[in-house]
Formats: C-alpha cells, sequence, structure tokens
C-alpha cells in the first residue's frame, strides 16, 4: 500500500506565507512526478504545481512568483512554499504522485492525498 500525507495547511491573512508538506510512503519503488493541485468550494480541482524527479517544474499561471514546488526524493516528500496569499487561494490542497509501486511485475499508480485546508483571510 502506498499512502501520501499531507501537512502545513491552516488559516494566514492575506499576504502572508504557509509551507505545506507531503510525505510519501509505503511499497514504493520509485516516484516520477509529484505535485500539488487544489479545489475551492464549488469549484473543480486544479493543478498549482508539479515537480519531475529531475527537479523540473510546472506551475499555474495564477500561482507563479509567489508559490514554489520543490521535493526531497530521499525522504520521498515534496514542499509547497506559498507566499504573498491571497484570500482566491483558498482551497484544500491535495498532494498527488505517480510512482511505481514494489513488486513484480512493478506497477505503475497515481494516488492522492486526503488534503490540507488552507484559508486566506483577515
Amino acid at each position: 500500500q502506498v499512502q501520501l500525507v499531507e501537512s502545513g495547511g491552516g488559516l494566514v491573512q492575506p499576504g502572508g506565507s504557509l509551507r505545506l508538506s507531503c510525505a510519501a510512503s509505503g511499497s514504493i519503488f520509485s516516484i516520477t512526478a509529484m505535485g500539488w493541485y487544489r479545489q475551492a468550494p464549488g469549484k473543480q480541482r486544479e493543478l498549482v504545481a508539479t515537480i519531475t524527479s529531475g527537479g523540473s517544474t510546472n506551475y499555474a499561471d495564477s500561482v507563479k512568483g509567489r508559490f514554489t514546488i520543490s521535493r526531497d526524493n530521499a525522504k520521498n516528500t515534496v514542499y509547497l512554499q506559498m507566499n504573498s496569499l491571497k484570500p482566491e487561494d483558498t482551497a484544500v490542497y491535495y498532494c498527488n504522485a505517480g510512482l511505481l509501486v514494489s513488486g513484480i511485475p512493478l506497477r505503475f499508480g497515481e494516488y492522492w492525498g486526503k488534503g490540507t485546508l488552507v484559508t486566506v483571510s483577515s
């Protein structure tokens, strides 16, 4: 089994910062891409940022210049540093990972965390 566990959400004032973490654990052979998505009330889930095992990153236009995604491959952990937060960043943030599950044969799977709530409000 594979689990993704997010942490770091909470309430922050506009202009503030938060750092989200997501740790993957279980029968993991290797992780390819990891990323963060978010879902605001009444809206569809959307991409925030992704990062490959080699460190290539991709960001939604709405967060470019404010959010930074990074990962620690040794710890199977991905981070999202969020600065200059805006009320429209309020959402549940979900961690996502594409990975190879250990076993014979290796099996590719996509996994999601349960989400962590970020609320930006004064």
